[in-house]
């Protein structure tokens, strides 16, 4: 089972969890992340991070990398869900589960989505400051290196 969403509200880890494991018993380990929004150091730290994306698009690009996870690590469930809208420093933005039969093709997967949604999901971040200002967020080369150890 693969669940993709892309809301404006924030999710539910624990209900995330329990759709996500409801009635198996062959699942041996579930790897998860949870991105927040965080606030970089003084004099002007972030106070919001406003996401737009193309409706979709995202979510069926979303859904093609969940795909090549669930059959490159034989998952039994994976769930992702991205937020979008305007969210405030510690704010939930990304959700990733990926379930296996064994702990180490759930935590692969966990890496290889979060990289990929992180470096490739056709997701736009502006970061709002606290002095007012507002910068788009550039790509990072430590997150491209991030995911190129998946290729």
């Amino acid at each position: 089972m693969i669940t993709i969403r892309v809301q404006d509200t924030d999710f539910d880890l624990g209900a995330e969890l329990a759709a996500l494991t409801a009635g198996r018993t062959d699942i041996g380990g579930i790897g998860c992340f949870v991105g927040t929004v965080r606030a970089d150091p003084a004099p002007n730290p972030v106070t919001a991070l406003m996401l737009e994306h193309y409706p979709g698009m995202t979510e069926a690009a979303m859904r093609a990398i969940a795909e090549q996870a669930a059959a490159r690590w034989s998952l039994l469930g994976c769930t992702l869900v991205h937020r979008v809208g305007t969210l405030a420093r510690g704010a939930n933005i990304v959700l990733v589960l990926a379930a296996a039969a064994h702990r180490q093709a759930a935590l692969d997967a966990t890496g290889f989505l979060i990289d990929w949604l992180k470096t490739r999901a056709p997701f736009w971040k502006k970061e709002r400051f606290a002095d007012g200002g507002e910068a788009w967020v550039e790509a990072r080369a430590a997150d491209d290196a991030a995911a190129s150890r998946w290729v």
